[in-house]
């Protein structure tokens, strides 16, 4: 152990007990061993480590299935998209027909999707189905095969317009999850 003799380290304890002498001029020699680090026991234990993993993957579990989960569900919006997609184009090709059958004539039947094309008013696309989407003359629409639509066509009232002189048009697609969009539209006679 260093010793301080007369407050200040006597020369023989510096070379016997390790002392250490400084290059500055006047200043005492000072002992080691107190400045040496404190005998700690470092590192982690088996447990700790172990402990360790299975936090991380548990944290780790939960975030690939919300990344899962996601990446499903991404999907779902699309189809949504396209039905509504679907669903608009087709109330539309309804709703500018004529209000009633043309004088003289109009298409007398029948009504189906392969004479889709020959239809001139509202009331021909009643009861119409579509089994994957196709368009005027008949062509299947590429991609959208998987898809099915169905026109119904029903006398309403909406607003000023009495029951004789609106349609209310409802077109129903499914996509090919199975899941169905309505939409619906109106038609007066105007």
């Amino acid at each position: 152990m260093c010793t301080e003799v007369g407050g200040r380290r006597s020369a023989a304890n510096v070379a016997n007990v390790g002392w250490a002498k400084r290059s500055v001029p006047n200043e005492p020699p000072r002992c080691w061993a107190r400045y040496a680090l404190p005998n700690l026991r470092t590192g982690v234990s088996l447990i700790e480590v172990v402990l360790f993993m299975v936090v991380v993957s548990v944290a780790l579990a939960v975030l690939v299935k919300a990344f899962d989960q996601a990446a499903v569900a991404s999907a779902d919006p699309v189809l949504r998209r396209q039905a509504l997609a679907i669903a608009q184009a087709l109330l539309e090709e309804v709703s500018v027909k004529d209000f009633a059958n043309p004088t003289p004539g109009g298409y007398a039947g029948p009504y189906n999707a392969t004479t889709r094309g020959l239809f001139d008013d509202v009331m021909d696309y009643n009861g119409l189905t579509l089994n994957g989407i196709s368009d005027l003359s008949g062509a299947t629409v590429a991609g959208l095969s998987a898809y099915s639509a169905g026109i119904a066509v029903a006398a309403a009232t909406f607003g000023g317009v009495p029951a004789g002189a609106g349609w209310r048009i409802t077109v129903t697609v499914s996509d090919p999850a199975g899941r169905q969009l309505a939409l619906e539209g109106y038609r007066a006679d105007y």
